[in-house]
């Protein structure tokens, strides 16, 4: 019997005892899978823009992107949803050109009685005690003084008499989507507004442009980041991101083979969102749909994957229906969207999430946008995002394994007979590893039908090139129950 050894020298007369290790049938490790929250930072911060870095904490994002900004939001609403995770952050300028949204608050008439006002900006609620002595001016200040006193807002505010001006911290398009609300939990949350006050919120708008993605993603090199939370979701932004995850040329690609998945969060009526879906056909992103919601599309982005990878690091094959969204507030009743307003949107390449009668939100159906095939006709193979994280873990699972157990060997044609303990292959070795490995598959939950795939799995040596060996993986994924379907079919009356 020839054993090869990696190390030992065939020729050694100095007794006595020698070891090589070989961990080709040791390997049970699975890729880290990193979370990837790309978001503005302030003027003032003191990170580089463009350059990852590791973070812990929303502090620490905060001491450094600047607290308020994009980013630093965003770390707060995903941690409040994964707190194991291993999170890099990609800080971005503002764009040379963008220009900051603004909205304004005119305190219209005083209180007659004394009370606590609620004021919601960006789903953060800031409250100030109001008097009865209390002047338009003297309310005016208070609220501004309130609103730059919490520095997690995304907002500054200045008073001018009996009129607030709030101006978005970052400068660009996202800002308009900052929302301004009183008394979102209402008398039933003991919220209200003092008696006879009142004020006029007019909406930030006004803000434009969009930083570029390209180079800040190039710098992301050969990182895996499986977990990539875009919050934006404008064409531009969403073709870069296309570009970077491409199956040709991207990350999915079989040269790169480092995947990843984006989602991002879209703010719209349901006519908007249902055109906004039809336009992308992307298995690589998703879009989840909401309307009317305090907290910002950007935040809902960080919390909803938040809630997402927590599962699909667990179980990539596990159905992410049901998890529990932290960190957003609901729209009102009146906005949510109907069962079949959601139904609708799962067909138009949107993403859905629920809302229970307490104000919980939950994730509902996680979709890509992807809809059809080359040929324009409907497609649903990569309509699911499990069906996107169960491909990448079942590819790097059997590049695990078969990296360690043949990175090193000779190939021969099967039927060759060699020593036992070689270092050599055949095609037929390869098929019986890789029969094993899908059955450890199907036995961990991950694939199904041991059996087909056997019959139908192809090993074979190429006809051009004799290192080479091809392999037809049909693998068989697990699915998720989405449905169950009941007829009810009672009766009045017991059988005789």
């Amino acid at each position: 019997m020839t054993i090869s050894f990696p190390n030992i020298p065939s020729k050694l007369r100095v007794p006595l005892f020698y070891a090589d290790m070989d961990n080709s049938m040791a390997n049970s490790a699975t890729a880290t899978q990193l979370t990837l929250i790309i978001g503005q930072q302030l003027s003032t911060a003191l990170q580089t823009p463009g350059v990852p870095f590791l973070a812990s904490s929303a502090s620490t994002v905060g001491g450094l992107c600047g607290y308020g900004s994009m980013v630093h939001q965003m770390m707060t609403a995903y941690m409040a949803n994964d707190t194991a995770a291993k999170i890099y952050i990609l800080p971005l300028a503002d764009d040379s050109a963008a220009i900051a949204a603004t909205g304004k608050i005119t305190i219209t008439s005083v209180a007659t009685a004394a009370g606590t006002l609620s004021l919601y900006v960006a789903g953060t609620r800031v409250q100030i005690a109001i008097a009865t002595t209390d002047t338009l001016t003297t309310i005016a200040t208070a609220l501004a003084a309130a609103i730059n006193a919490t520095t997690s807002l995304p907002v500054t505010a200045a008073a001018s008499a009996a009129v607030i001006t709030v101006t978005a911290k970052n400068k660009g398009a996202h800002g308009n989507d900052i929302d301004m609300r009183l008394n979102y939990l209402g008398t039933a949350g003991e919220e209200s507004s003092p008696t006879s006050f009142a004020c006029t919120i007019t909406a930030m708008s006004g803000g434009s442009a969009t930083p570029a993605l390209d180079d800040a993603l190039a710098n992301l090199g050969d990182k895996l980041f499986d977990f990539i939370v875009n919050p934006y979701t404008d064409t531009t932004s969403l073709t870069s991101m296309a570009t970077f995850l491409s199956d040709k040329t991207g990350r999915w690609s079989y040269s790169e083979q480092l995947y990843g998945h984006s989602l991002g969060v879209l703010s719209g009526s349901y006519g908007e969102l249902t055109a906004a879906g039809l336009l992308r056909n992307n298995q690589h992103e998703t879009l989840i749909g909401i309307y009317d919601s305090p907290t910002a599309p950007w935040v809902w982005s960080a919390a909803c994957y938040g809630a997402a990878a927590v599962s699909l690091r667990s179980d990539p094959g596990r159905p992410l229906q049901t998890l529990t969204v932290s960190g957003v507030l609901a729209p009102p009743l009146a906005s949510r969207f109907t069962m079949t307003e959601r139904n609708n949107l799962l067909y138009s390449g949107i993403a859905t999430v629920a809302v229970a009668d307490d104000g919980t939100v939950t994730l509902e159906n996680i979709i890509t946008t992807y809809q059809t095939n080359s040929y324009g006709d409907a497609d649903d193979s990569y309509l699911e995002i499990e069906t996107m994280f169960l491909l990448m873990y079942i590819t790097r699972y059997l590049r695990s394994a078969v990296t360690s157990k043949f990175g090193r060997m000779k190939l021969v044609a099967t039927g060759t007979k060699f020593a036992a303990g070689a270092a050599i292959v055949t095609p037929n070795t390869i098929r019986a590893e890789v029969i094993a490995q899908y059955t450890t598959l199907v036995k961990n939950g991950y694939c199904q039908d041991a059996t087909s795939f056997a019959s139908a799995l192809i090993v074979e040596q190429n006809s051009s090139n004799p290192n080479r060996v091809d392999v037809l993986f049909p693998g068989t994924l697990v699915n998720q129950l989405r449905i169950f379907a009941l007829l009810n079919q009672f009766r009045q009356q017991a059988s005789s």
